[in-house]
């Protein structure tokens, strides 16, 4: 399928850094979804796992599913995090992976990489590290990954067939990739896919799960599953535009083939 792009890229970009600065400096400010620990009870992630972090590893965590639900983590394993934000997701992966394995998260908005570096330091997790930078050009070398993660955030990047090549290109044969994202089950209008407001509101940039599916398949990925729907706007600023457009979050995995 054609991943058509029908926003600007740096301008959606900017609006996106300004947004996730606010999450992770004012994470208990008015947003269009939920976060921290009641998001992460709603995800169904190990509650002794989140109660065991730290607040500040957990309040800016700003996802639509569970990712590590669909594929636990093995010991040793690389794990590349996309969009890492105030890194929450990577912290519940170094768990997972040990001090044998590695993951590096990156992300592009300044204040999630510092809030993420702090914890990470505080925690003292030396096989967590966090790179800045752009999903359509990962800062991290060709199959060096077991697993790719990502957790509401590919719906955010204009050109997502950028984003799986890299994940493609960053997996080892045989790795994986699973993440959460959103899905729209009512086609979107003209001005709706084209506003950027609508696209930080977590409705414009989201695609049928179908077309989901699509660039996976055209990026070169197997075996490709999907978890079932989530309601994780429900209750939350951004409830109306999600139940206007049928919107809702699935987990996905797949495989680079061997």
């Amino acid at each position: 399928m054609h991943d058509t792009i029908s926003v600007d890229p740096e301008a959606l970009r900017a609006d996106v850094r300004d947004k996730y600065k606010d999450v992770a400096t004012n994470p208990q400010g008015d947003f269009h979804f939920h976060t921290g620990r009641p998001l992460a009870a709603l995800l169904g992630y190990d509650r002794a796992v989140v109660d065991a972090l730290p607040d500040r590893a957990v309040e800016s965590f700003a996802g639509v599913g569970n990712p590590h639900s669909v594929r636990p983590l093995a010991a040793g394993e690389r794990v590349v995090d996309l969009g890492s934000g105030a890194g929450f997701d990577c912290f519940i992966a170094a768990q997972a992976v040990g001090t044998a394995g590695a993951v590096v998260g990156v992300d592009m908005t300044p204040e999630m990489l510092a809030k993420s570096r702090e914890t990470a330091a505080e925690l003292g997790l030396d096989n967590v590290e966090f790179r800045e930078g752009i999903l359509e050009e990962l800062p991290v070398e060709d199959g060096w990954a077991d697993a790719v993660i990502s957790n509401g955030v590919i719906n955010l990047v204009a050109d997502k067939a950028a984003v799986f090549a890299q994940a493609y290109r960053v997996l080892r044969p045989g790795g994986a990739i699973q993440f959460a994202d959103i899905a729209n089950g009512k086609p979107l209008p003209e001005q709706a896919v084209c506003s950027i407001d609508l696209w930080t509101g977590c409705v414009g940039g989201g695609k049928p799960v179908g077309d989901w599916c699509g660039l996976l398949e055209n990026a070169g990925f197997s075996d490709i599953s999907v978890g079932p729907a989530i309601d994780a706007f429900g209750g939350s600023g951004g409830e109306k535009n999600a139940r206007a457009f049928d919107v809702s979050a699935h987990v996905f995995l797949a495989t680079k083939p061997e």
